[in-house]
């Protein structure tokens, strides 16, 4: 048995294929197949079969794609009530394919219907735990309240976690390996190491969740400051029940448009510039969400600003650049209320002014100061006193809290963050100076 992991960087997602023989089984695939395609065919063998281990809130799958292009039969537990054509797979089921034996474990916690794959070849135990165990932490139990076949409460979603850690895993020795869907950097958990796996015996040692410890203190632990959750979470969870439409289908028919030179836009637009170049011009109606880099949370925070089904158009640097965002909004599906993507021509483009550090360094009190960071991080202090603290993620609901009788200056922790929260602002509130204070914001730690 062959092991090999995909992972795309700016969801922190890990994907796997396990080459058995001249037989290949998938688990948790990303939206793109391409790359499962590739490998299939550089090592002469066919894709059979394809596991969920649970319906993801994070980021879309293409198990229905590749059934369809391949024949491959799609496994999950019969508690997804799955839509697309599936087999379904729980505890006491198993499967061979070359000299690999699957089974299944069902590990409820992150949501009522995970389960964690089991391979076993002769000299090798692989566990793949989808978003139950990850490595240094286990899956918050809070996304599945509004979404999916089984709607549960986070309180018995903990509860259950506690059970699945306490019972699910005792039977494998310490030299089982470890390969989760997620590492450092994913919404899913909050203290995930950025490992992509580890031995089972180390989770042991190291993971506050196998601690002896009782399931109130671990359930406290559990529900204590988890990150927030995006808009597009509940959304991907039934997009991923019922299966994606082919990728190459649903982007289609999306056009780029060149040099465009209109100022006015009606529709939402998000300009995925460098932040300088957006503030020395961009169009009208415009957030700038950076998406240049793949260490640009872009996706996590197109789908945090934006709600599912609002319309939107994206602003790109080239031809190129147009068709890799395309590629990043389908992450999310996303895809079908991308109205248009164009490059900016050379015209006169609304600006937005840069702070005068030094003045504001000196009269601080002249400003109105926004933080924009997440609550987990506002709750071990601020840099400003007085600072109005809205995270991100509320921002365009709630920019209206923010007083306009002073210039605002908009700050996060590193700038990333305050290039889009401040375009935010000065795009709900236009009667008033607004600011980015960026990577400046180091000068006040």
């Amino acid at each position: 048995m062959i092991v090999k992991q995909f992972e795309y960087k700016p969801l922190s997602h890990f994907s796997y294929a396990l080459l058995c023989g001249n037989e290949i089984a998938l688990v948790d695939p990303e939206r793109d197949p391409s790359m499962y395609y590739k490998f299939a065919e550089e090592n002469n063998a066919k894709i059979v079969a394809v596991f969920e281990t649970h319906p993801h809130a994070d980021f879309v799958s293409s198990h229905l794609q590749i059934h369809k292009q391949t024949g491959a039969i799609l496994y999950t537990s019969k508690l997804v009530d799955a839509d697309y054509p599936h087999t379904p797979f729980d505890a006491n089921d198993s499967l061979q394919i070359g000299n690999v034996n699957f089974s299944a474990l069902n590990t409820p916690g992150h949501s009522p219907d995970s389960i964690t794959i089991v391979a076993k070849s002769e000299n090798k135990v692989a566990l793949f735990t989808g978003d139950t165990l990850f490595i240094g932490d286990v899956g918050r139990p809070d996304l599945r309240e509004k979404s999916g076949n089984q709607k549960s409460k986070r309180l018995d979603l903990a509860k259950a976690m506690y059970n699945t850690i306490q019972t699910q895993f005792i039977s494998f020795s310490d030299d089982a390996i470890v390969y989760p869907a997620h590492g450092a950097g994913s919404l899913c958990g909050k203290n995930m190491s950025s490992e992509g796996s580890s031995t089972l015996g180390e989770q042991r040692e190291t993971n506050w969740a196998f601690k002896t410890q009782s399931q109130d203190a671990f359930v406290n632990h559990l529900l204590d400051s988890q990150p927030f959750i995006p808009h597009y979470f509940g959304f991907n969870v039934d997009l991923n029940k019922a299966g994606a439409e082919n990728l190459n289908t649903s982007i289609s028919n999306k056009n780029v448009k060149l040099q465009d030179e209109e100022l006015e836009s009606k529709e939402l637009i998000i300009d995925t510039r460098n932040e300088e170049i957006f503030k020395e011009g961009h169009k009208s109606n415009s957030i700038n969400i950076m998406a240049l880099e793949e260490g640009h949370k872009f996706e996590t925070w197109l789908g945090s600003i934006i709600k599912p089904e609002e319309p939107f158009s994206l602003v790109a640097i080239s031809f190129n650049h147009a068709k890799e965002l395309l590629s990043r909004v389908s992450k999310i599906g996303y895809e079908n209320q991308l109205k248009s993507i164009f490059t900016l021509g050379d015209t006169t483009w609304n600006k937005l002014d840069k702070i005068d550090l030094q003045d504001f360094k000196s009269n601080k009190n002249d400003y109105t100061i926004v933080d924009i960071r997440n609550q987990s991080e506002t709750n071990e202090g601020t840099f400003f006193e007085n600072a109005i603290t809205i995270p991100l993620h509320e921002l365009r609901e709630r920019a209206t809290e923010i007083p306009t009788d002073k210039p605002i200056v908009v700050h996060c922790a590193g700038g990333y963050r305050s290039a889009a929260g401040s375009s935010i602002v000065a795009r709900e509130l236009d009667q008033v100076a607004v600011y980015d204070l960026g990577e400046a914001i180091n000068q006040f730690k």
